[in-house]
Order: C-alpha cells, then structure tokens, then sequence
C-alpha cells in the first residue's frame, strides 16, 4: 500500500504522515516525490509512504451495524451524549457527535469538529482519557454491560491497520536477525493487537511489559523445543 502526503515543507508532510499512520518517525520509509523550489518562493512538498499489502482488517464487520447518526436508544444513552457534549464545549473543542455503531456491549461514538489532532493526541491518549471520562459518567448514572467508544476521523481502525503493519514488519525482522524488540507504550487493545499478529508468526512470542494502564510489548524470537 502506498499513501502520498503534502506540507509546506518537508516536516510537515511527515508530521501529517504519522498523524493518520499513528506510527513513528523512524518506522517510516519516507520518499521525496516533489519538493517544489521556485525563484521566489517554494512550493508543496509531497512525500510517498509505503505500507506492506499484507495489511488486513482484524474487526469482523459481520458482527458491526455501522450506521451514521443512530438515534439514542435510551434515556442513558442521551445523557452520555450531553455529558460528552459539554466536557467538549468546557473545553473549547465544540463537535457533532453522534452514535456511530451498536454492537452487543459496545456503542460507538463518534466526534466530528475542526479539532481532531488535538481530541486524538498523540497515538489516541487523549482519546483514550475521553473514553475512560465517558464510560466512568456511564456507570455512574447506571449504565450496565454496555461500553462507550470514542472515534474521530476514524482514528481507531488506521490506528490498528498501523499496530498490525508494525507487528508484521517487525516479525519479518526478527525471524531473519532473531534477538527481540520493546515497542512503545500502548494501552490494552492496542497490545491484544499486537500479540494477536504475532501469534500467525512460528517461533515468535510475545509478553507486556511495565506497570499500570499502558504498557510495552516486547516482541522476541524463541526455537520451538
């Protein structure tokens, strides 16, 4: 898969670049297509990413009803949406949101504004606070068996089309070179991402590393005995 991104300058099409691929700098193979130069001023740079095709989506889209604007089915479900509305109106990043999916313990809420980079943060932190703000407001208020997932920009699915490029790209490295790596810290889904990838993978393993929420994955090569 190749994806191309444009900036005014060379750093800022690969800022771009790991916003939407939620990768790394370093995990990126960055080609200069056009770098612009004039007499007076420069024009666009545009760069080319190039991601392995062997990516696949690991949601089973059998099991999702997505539907944009799904009307709340309960009296919880618009009072989730007024808090969430207000949390982001207090703090000054106001958006649409509405019920994205529904799937048997799981809602999906989506966010849509003109300040996406910010609610995401870096590799979905902020995302993930809102998240955890969100569905701590929902049990409060009784809401039972059932989760809330933020989204923006779809966020979450190139996110994990990002882990699993990343799993795989690195699998490929350690069969050939053996050792191990420690990836960057992820939240809970992110690393069942990653250890659900390696596990297609012979002789590779997987274990968490560090304490509390976030964690590390360390990826490492072992002979079957």
């Amino acid at each position: 898969m190749i994806k191309e991104f444009e900036g005014k300058t060379r750093n800022e099409a690969i800022e771009k670049a790991i916003a939407e691929l939620g990768l790394d700098r370093d995990e990126l193979d960055v080609e200069i297509i056009e770098e612009g130069k004039g007499l007076f001023k420069k024009g666009p740079v545009k760069i080319r990413i190039s991601l392995e095709d062997e990516t696949e989506q690991t949601q089973n889209s059998d099991d999702v009803t997505v539907v944009d604007n799904l009307e709340p089915e309960s009296d919880e479900e618009k009072k989730v949406l007024e808090f969430l509305s207000t949390l982001l109106q207090k703090m000054g990043y106001e958006g649409e949101i509405f019920i994205s999916f529904r799937e048997e313990g799981k809602v999906g809420l989506e966010i849509c504004g003109d300040h996406s980079a910010i609610l995401i943060g870096k590799k979905g932190k902020n995302l993930d606070a809102l998240q955890l703000l969100v569905n701590t407001y929902a049990n409060k208020i009784g809401v039972e068996g059932t989760r809330f997932l933020l989204d923006v920009e779809n966020y979450r699915n190139k996110r994990e089309e990002a882990l699993i490029i990343l799993a795989r790209k690195t699998a490929h490295h350690l069969r050939k070179n053996r050792g191990s790596k420690l990836l960057d810290l992820m939240n809970p889904y992110e690393r069942r991402i990653i250890h659900t990838t390696i596990n297609e993978f012979e002789n590779l393993h997987t274990v968490s590393e560090g304490e509390g929420l976030y964690k590390k994955v360390r990826i490492f090569y072992k002979e079957e005995e």
